[in-house]
């Protein structure tokens, strides 16, 4: 269960409209909304992850390997 209080009211307005034009009730919208934000990883989360691949040298400089790429996208 999840209670959030003190909304400001141009906020509610604008969940709430959001939620008519989907055909649905403003707590299905907060429920969607906030399952779609736990679904993202936090940026904390996202550095971890990013901080975990390996390097590798491919013996180019980055502008080149976008030129390349860029050139022959197949």
């Amino acid at each position: 269960m999840l209670q959030i209080k003190d909304v400001p009211v141009d906020v509610h307005r604008v969940l709430k409209a959001r939620a008519a034009l989907e055909g649905i009730s403003l707590t299905e919208y907060a429920r969607r909304t906030l399952e779609q934000a736990a679904r993202r990883p936090s940026r904390d989360e996202l550095m971890v992850e990013l901080s975990s691949i390996e390097t590798v040298e491919t013996g180019e400089s980055a502008a080149d390997a976008l030129a390349h790429v860029r050139a022959d996208p197949a």
